[in-house]
């Protein structure tokens, strides 16, 4: 039985596909966008995260810790050497207040599933599901095909949260078991696309390409940046693409700063990206307008 790095499963989502669902987060994602969210996400091992402002000053920590990476703060709380912390977890396991908690487990498909079934009187009386989300949850390989499959087979809507970023056999594959895709569509220009998130888009758009081609439902989303990907130039690239296949609307998701909390517990620098004022928002949205496209705040 295949097995892969999930990071969280939520149950009761409304958020992430129609209906009631549990979205299952794998972990690990190819690209470095900016803007992202989740750091948590992007690595494909175990991270732990220290949330400072829970802990209690026990030390519990520190005895536990086999590699000495607990260190005492001048405030009196207890912090992390990051050269010496391997994320073992074993300072997880005896801080009594979560300000330190594990992003990442191994479990199996059967394990996953578990838990996705016990929400299925829910699925069927909202017309709901199971998503994958990620990180990236193509990157899951193997392990993300089996889950998809195992969904499919026992009768769930299934949802595909996705950047993109896939190898081309592996998402043909996904296409014909997915029921529905929330596709990200970051920037049309490669070199600006690579700017922002470390790949261009090629492949990105290839996949989107097919995704549209196909008869499974696809939700275009886009992650709006201020003066990074919502100009004039690149909304009309958009549209250009969207057109061919008579799209017109894109779900748009304004720049937040849900994840700054999500840095700092692991120890990175949050990234310069800025939100929209509401007058600033107005006029991307026109902007959209200008160029035929219909955004959708989600």
């Amino acid at each position: 039985m295949s097995q892969g790095m999930i990071y969280n499963i939520q149950r009761m989502s409304v958020q992430d596909g129609p209906g009631l669902r549990t979205t299952v987060f794998l972990k690990g994602c190819p690209l470095r966008c900016l803007w992202c969210s989740n750091p948590e996400s992007q690595q494909f091992t175990p991270q732990m995260l220290l949330f400072d402002n829970l802990c209690v000053s026990c030390g519990a920590c520190a005895q536990a810790c086999p590699n000495g990476a607990v260190v005492p703060l001048e405030s009196g709380k207890m912090g992390r050497d990051t050269e010496k912390c391997t994320h073992c977890g074993a300072c997880t396991e005896v801080c009594p207040s979560k300000a330190r908690v594990m992003s990442g487990r191994i479990m199996t498909v059967e394990d996953v599933m578990e838990v996705v079934r016990k929400d299925w009187l829910f699925y069927e009386n909202s017309g709901g599901g199971v998503t994958f989300g990620g990180g990236e949850p193509t990157s899951g390989g193997q392990f993300f095909l089996d889950l998809v499959q195992t969904a499919h087979d026992e009768g769930l809507h299934v949802t595909v949260d996705t950047c993109g970023f896939c190898p081309e056999d592996r998402f043909d594959k996904t296409i014909g078991l997915a029921d529905l895709f929330l596709f990200d569509c970051k920037h049309m220009d490669p070199e600006q696309h690579k700017k922002l998130t470390g790949q261009d888009n090629a492949l990105i758009l290839r996949n989107l390409e097919a995704a549209l081609a196909s008869s499974t439902e696809v939700r275009v989303r886009m992650p709006l940046m201020p003066g990074l990907n919502d100009s004039d130039e690149n909304l009309a690239a958009m549209a250009a693409f969207l057109g061919r296949f008579g799209r017109r609307q894109v779900e748009i998701m304004p720049c937040h700063a849900f994840g700054k909390s999500k840095y700092a517990a692991l120890g990175k620098p949050y990234p310069d990206v800025q939100q929209y004022t509401p007058e600033g928002l107005k006029a991307a949205e026109e902007r959209f307008a200008r160029h035929g496209l219909v955004p959708v705040i989600v």
